[in-house]
Parts: structure tokens; sequence; C-alpha cells
């Protein structure tokens, strides 16, 4: 059960690094920090697997595997500091708290001594550390060594100092967490750090102090510990991912649901639209821009079309519309789709005012895409808007004189 454990994590966290590849290229300094910090963990994983660690301690450099795991992650932990502290934003005297200020201290100072600790690791690794055997579990094997000890408390210490920042960033960053999700999945990247700040401490004493437990019993407790970070880590970083999707969903299928009235206002007024309408399939695929940016030109597209019916209603069409969807459940984006569609037939047989009727009712909408969830709202009546309803209407506020 372990050793299928051993080969999911890394593969997991592999295909995650290869997921968030194009942020190497296209992202911001905090999408490449966590595409770094996602790669130095999937190959200091990769070191646990048992024939990948085979392999590296059997080569002509002894006990390869601890060498690879530990720088691997020093450069996963600057990179998970990187992310951590840029998430705050440029660092300010005046109004940085004090606990972003002691974390982006941390961070520099483990930034500033990197390259000297993973230089002194090497130098310990190939000069004082005993490597004359393959090592089963490299910690217990080497307990009681100084040079061991010494190579195993650098790297534990850089490890705990930065799982500890990582810790308490996220701890704090939960209990203000907007969404439930988003606090469940920082609770659980927090208690990962949390082991991964003890753990490490206890190995500094195991080390200076050995237990006389076996290296098959402490690598075994090794590899629980590790895939139990990686569990909890994996599983709280994917949590506030669903917020996006959900998102990223829920913005999709407003697209969508825009496009009867979308399409039926720009078929009538050509020149607002910013490419030619097409099939309701072809829109669907159509991807020429992203997601946000096709959601507020629709949006806008529909806008300025609405704004273009004011000249084909008559200044009754609107009192008429809203008495109308009193009948409805919600009746404000009811009497604007009533409005809306007695307009349009207006204009499609091309009775056009000079003077455009009042506008329609102001909305607290803060932005672009709340805008969007409104429309959806006018659409769902909209599109089951019956030819007598706008008979009706017609006959009660009238029609604009023929152009």
């Amino acid at each position: 059960m372990l050793d299928d454990l051993l080969w999911a994590a890394p593969i997991a966290m592999t295909a995650t690094t290869l997921w968030r590849l194009p942020s190497l290229r296209h992202g911001d300094p905090l999408q490449r920090a966590l595409w770094m910090c996602c790669a130095g963990f999937a190959a200091a994983l990769w070191c646990r697997v048992p024939p990948v660690k085979f392999a590296l301690d059997h080569s002509p450099i002894t006990d390869l595997s601890a060498l690879l795991k530990y720088a691997t992650s020093l450069v996963a932990i600057l990179a998970g500091l990187k992310y951590i502290i840029g998430a705050y934003g440029p660092p300010d005297r005046a109004a940085t708290p004090r606990h972003v200020a002691v974390s982006a201290w941390v961070s520099r100072i483990a930034h500033s001594f990197a390259f000297a600790w993973l230089a002194i690791l090497v130098v310990l690794f190939f000069t004082a550390v005993d490597r004359s055997q393959p090592s089963t579990d490299f910690t217990t094997d080497h307990a009681g060594q100084w040079g061991a000890s010494l190579f195993l408390t650098i790297a534990y210490v850089y490890l705990a100092a930065a799982a500890a920042t990582a810790c308490f960033q996220w701890a704090r960053a939960s209990r203000r967490a907007d969404y439930r999700s988003l606090r469940i999945g920082l609770s659980l990247m927090s208690a990962a750090m949390l082991i991964y700040t003890v753990y490490p401490a206890l190995r500094i004493i195991t080390v200076w102090a050995p237990t006389g437990a076996s290296a098959a019993t402490m690598r075994t407790v090794a590899d629980a510990v590790t895939l139990t970070v990686a569990l909890l880590w994996a599983v709280g970083a994917a949590i506030p991912s669903t917020i996006v999707l959900s998102d990223r969903w829920s913005a999709w299928r407003t697209l969508q649901s825009l496009y009867p009235l979308w399409s039926d206002l720009v078929d009538q007024f050509p020149h607002l639209a910013f490419q030619p309408v097409g099939s309701r399939f072809t829109e669907t695929f159509r991807v020429w821009a992203p997601l946000d940016t096709r959601l507020d030109r629709r949006t806008q597209e529909i806008a300025d079309a609405v704004e273009q019916l004011r000249h084909y209603a008559t200044p009754q069409l609107l009192p008429c519309a809203q008495y109308l969807a009193e009948v409805h459940d919600d009746p404000e984006p009811a009497a604007e789709a009533y409005w809306i569609k007695a307009a349009l037939t207006s204009a499609e047989v091309g009775r056009r005012s000079p003077s455009p009727a009042r506008a329609l009712p102001s909305k607290p909408l803060t932005n672009s895409r709340a805008e969007a969830y409104w429309l959806a709202l006018v659409v769902d009546v909209y599109v089951r808007v019956t030819p007598e309803v706008v008979r009706t209407l017609h006959e009660r506020a009238g029609q604009p004189d023929p152009a």
C-alpha cells in the first residue's frame, strides 16, 4: 500500500507541474514561483520512489537520492516562500502588518543564504559524510556521525523555518477567507506545513541522539509523513481551485445564456458587434479572447443595442411592461425583457421615433460580471415572451410612427 502511494504522489505532483507549465512562460512572477514549488517537490518525491532511490543510491555517487532530495526540497521551499510573500504585494514599511514583515524577513534571509547553504550541503555530502555503503534511511544510517548530522541539521533547519512561515501565513489567511472552501483549503495546507515544522525538529534530535529504531522502520515513518504532507497540501491547494473552476463555469454558462438576446440585438444593429454573429454552435467554440473579455464584450454590446432601442419604444411602453410583469416572481428583469422584445419588434418593422424614450431604470450593479448575471435573468424571460404579449404591449403603449 505504501509503495503504491509512493508512486501516486510524485505522479500527481508531476501532472500538476506539467499542467502549470505554461505559466513558466506566460504567467506572472507569482505563478512562476508556484510552478517552481510544484516542480521542486515533485523531484523530491521521485527521490523516494523505491526503484528511483535504488538506482540513484547505487550510481557512481552513493546515496545520491539523499542529496537530490534535500537540494530539490530547498529549491521548492525558496519558491514557496517567494509565492507566499509575493501574494501580499510589494512591502510597505508604513502599512505592512507585523506578521507579513516578519515572514518577509525570513524569506530574505532564506534567499540570501540559499546558495551558501546549498554549497555547504554539497561540500559536506562529498567530504564529511560516510557514504561507503548505500543507506536504507539516510538519517538513521548516519545518526551520530558529525558530518552527516551537520548536513542534515542544515537541511532540516531550513525546511522547518520555511514551513513554519508558510504555516503561520496560511493559518492567518484561513481565518480571514471569504469562502468556506477557501478556509478549509488553507487550513489543510497550514496543517501540512505544521507537520513539516515539527517533523524536522524531531529528526534533528534523532540525528544527534539516535533512538535505536531500525533504518527500515524510520524510512517507513519518513515516507508516511511525506505522503501525509503531500496529501494535505494537494487537497488543500485543490479545494480553493474549485472556486476558480466554479466561477469560470458560471461565467461560461452566463455567456451561453446571453446568446439569444445578443444575437437578436446584433442582427438588428450589426454595426455594434465586434465580430459578425455566428450560429450558436460557432459562438460556443469561438475562442478569440479570454472568457472574461468575451463576457464583458457581449454584455457591452447588449447594453449598446438596448440604448439604441430607446428610439423604437414609446414613453408608455415601460409602464405597460412593468404592469404585465407583475405576475412574475421577479418582475424587474421580466419588465425589461418585455420592453426589449416589444421595442425590438418595432425596430424590425422600421418604426422609429426621432426622440428616444426614457432609459430603463438604473440598477445597483457594481461590475460587468454583475451586469451579465442580471442580463441572464432578463434573457430567461425574453426567450419565453410570446407574440401575444408583444401585441398586447403595442396595443396598450402604441408604437412609433414608421420611419
